[in-house]
């Protein structure tokens, strides 16, 4: 039989329906990977130290016939700015490195109570913040497609685990793109899903409000949607779920109205990234979507600006919140957090108001174009301690430079998935991303199966 770890979540558990492999088997092969594996990549910080229980209580289940879900069994990681109830939660700072909260937050609540089993935290940049993963907390991650290069962030380590095979499946959260980039340098595919698709309580202090979002990550679209129908009922705790319809991807999408973006105004995009991207654009034609180029239905001075004022107000707002009013490690965020505590009250509320109109308008544009493409990320992985590339296909590029086409999704409320297209010539992978309506979730993971089935990735694997 295939190793185990090289298998997908839905492969799994049908090896655990049929009887031919057990939950303890797979986690076995996994601890043994893990040991092998991790000390490379730095992916997984804190272990699970009921994961071998839930794998014996698994294997019974499945031996009575009396599984939890259609998952139950599957080993899962969690992102470290996730709450899961006993492990440290350092949210990588040292702020936070004592915290071990009581409760897991609902999406890991409703995973254990699905049967799935728990691996430990994945590694993440200071308050998930930046577009790399490295901390003074538990150091850098770095890329399984090449070691000395980075998986992108805030979700590196959650990436770097999945890609690697120490785990099928994986907890992140992205507020500007920190599921959807990490997953384009990594080989996978990530979903950011609109507000409330995705329930949440009990968890950290949401510093980016409804902009950032806990979504899956996995190697197949299969494992994906799976994964989302046991994370996406609705709960009153988590009032935007109850206004989203049940989560019903259709078998076959129609054929789409889409608006490939190239390239926001002057912002550089890496030359591979640009032709890959552009013949993933042209696949997408070919399987009968309307596919036009066009520039970007906003101005993306106006989401940096949105965007900017929340996450300097949030940082500063979290920041009072603790004993000392402390500053981060990181010098970025400490900038970014002196820039917050500047902001007055009126231009906090302006940014709130500029947000709400932006909302309005990128929900009617949605009423005549389905979905935007673009890539997911401008650059490709660079090296694994730098905060950013300092420069784009030859161009100075500031630290958002790699970010530049992902956050105007979180702002607008929509949701957005990141898909693995043709890897470069030196074989590190490209994503791009398509976003859509608010609410528009299944439809995304349904087109994703379409291009998997087009295009199929999952045989990638990195040397390690």
């Amino acid at each position: 039989m295939t190793d185990p770890c090289l298998l997908p979540a839905t492969a799994l558990a049908a090896l655990f329906r049929s009887g031919a492999l057990s939950p303890v088997e797979a986690l076995a092969a996994l601890e043994a990977r893990i040991a092998r594996l991790n000390p490379l990549l730095n992916a997984l910080v804190a272990r699970a130290p009921e994961a071998a229980e839930a794998a014996r209580a698994s294997e019974a289940r499945w031996r009575a016939g009396t599984p939890l879900s259609a998952l139950d069994g599957v080993p899962f990681s969690v992102k470290d700015n996730i709450t899961m109830a006993g492990l440290p939660c350092a949210w990588g700072s040292p702020l936070y490195a004592g915290f071990v909260p009581e409760v897991d937050e609902l999406p890991v609540a409703r995973l254990r109570a699905a049967g799935l089993v728990p691996l430990g935290k994945t590694n993440v940049p200071e308050f998930t913040l930046q577009g790399y993963t490295d901390n003074t907390v538990y150091g850098a991650t770095r890329n399984p497609w090449n070691t000395a290069l980075t998986p992108g962030g805030s979700s590196g380590g959650a990436v770097a685990a999945v890609a690697a095979g120490l785990g099928p499946l994986a907890l992140g959260t992205d507020g500007g793109g920190s599921i959807r980039r990490p997953a384009s340098h990594a080989g996978l595919i990530g979903l950011k899903p609109s507000p409330g698709r995705i329930p949440r309580c009990d968890g950290l202090p949401a510093i980016l409000l409804d902009c950032e979002q806990i979504g899956p990550i996995a190697r197949t679209s299969a494992d994906l949607t799976a994964l989302l129908h046991l994370l996406a009922p609705a709960d009153a705790r988590d009032p935007a779920s109850l206004a989203l319809p049940a989560f019903a991807p259709p078998a076959t999408p129609p054929r789409l109205r889409i608006r490939y973006v190239a390239r926001y105004g002057a912002n550089p995009v890496d030359p591979e990234i640009a032709a890959n991207c552009a013949a993933a654009a042209q696949a997408l034609a070919a399987l009968g979507h309307h596919v036009e180029d066009a520039p970007p239905p906003f101005d993306q001075d106006e989401v940096n600006a949105i965007f900017g004022a929340i996450g300097q107000s949030g940082l500063a707002w979290l920041l009072g919140t603790l004993p000392g009013n402390p500053s981060p490690t990181a010098e970025p965020l400490r900038q970014m957090a002196a820039a917050g505590r500047a902001l007055t009250g009126a231009q906090v509320f302006g940014a709130l108001d500029a947000l709400a109109g932006y909302r309005r308008r990128m929900a009617e544009f949605f009423q005549t174009t389905d979905l935007i493409m673009t890539p997911a990320a401008a650059a490709l992985p660079w090296p694994a301690t730098e905060t950013h590339p300092p420069e784009i296909d030859g161009q100075p590029a500031g630290p958002r430079g790699h970010a530049v086409f992902t956050a105007f999704a979180n702002l607008a409320g929509s949701p957005g998935i990141a898909l693995p297209c043709a890897p470069s010539a030196a074989g590190l992978p490209i994503g791009f991303q398509l976003v859509g309506a608010s609410g528009a979730d299944a439809l995304l993971c349904a087109i994703a199966a379409e291009w998997e089935a087009a295009h199929p990735w999952a045989d990638r694997w990195p040397a390690l």
